[in-house]
């Protein structure tokens, strides 16, 4: 038991509530900080998959199988595959949201070329 000799000063437990005041700051910082590693995370993995897709128009095989193939599972719910005339590959992927259960209203893309142009 701790000794406190003035009634009114005495700050045992203020630690306690400090923290059980600022927990919930914190997890919602974590879930912000989590929320944008998946957001870089689905950009990452969309310029992968344009690049997988330019590869295979490139060599005249089918740019949305590949791009498919280069993601995972998770991300193909909301993918959209677009081969641009000048011989790109333009993906588009939904940021995946911290509960899967949730849609999300974002998405992230990217464009890749081989260089090849159509004339």
């Amino acid at each position: 038991m701790p000794l406190c000799f003035h009634r009114l000063r005495c700050e045992t437990g203020q630690a306690s509530v400090e923290m059980v005041a600022v927990l919930p700051l914190v997890l919602l910082v974590g879930a912000v900080c989590w929320q944008f590693a998946l957001a870089g995370q689905a950009a990452w993995l969309s310029a992968h998959a344009a690049r997988a897709g330019a590869r295979a128009d490139a060599v005249g095989g089918d740019v949305g199988a590949a791009a498919r193939s280069a993601l995972p599972g998770a991300l193909e719910r909301g993918l959209k595959v677009e081969r641009l005339g000048e011989g790109g590959v333009h993906v588009e992927v939904q940021v995946p949201l911290l509960l899967d259960r949730w849609r999300s209203p974002w998405s992230v893309g990217a464009t890749s070329s081989l260089g090849r142009t159509e004339k």
